[in-house]
């Protein structure tokens, strides 16, 4: 966990793409999701993906595929530079 605003139940979790995590990021952010949507603490969860080197093929896709409500928790993942 990045942030944690406790009030207001927002986690913040940041990513940073690299050439050898490029391919686990997903799959690092699934299992994210599924901690999160567990802890008490949190009923949204931003997910902030530093992407420099344009490594994610398809962004708007990637920020698709892993965003919206996931039981319960409302998930936003937002991949930049885009």
């Amino acid at each position: 966990m990045d942030f944690l605003l406790k009030a207001e139940q927002i986690v913040i979790e940041t990513k940073c793409v690299s050439q050898k995590n490029k391919n686990a990021i997903r799959d690092e952010l699934i299992i994210d999701i599924e901690h999160y949507r567990a802890h008490p603490d949190c009923g949204t969860l931003y997910c902030l993906v530093y992407d420099r080197d344009r490594l994610i093929k398809n962004p708007p896709g990637f920020e698709k595929d892993l965003s919206g409500d996931k039981d319960g928790l409302k998930v936003t993942v937002i991949v930049c530079p885009h």
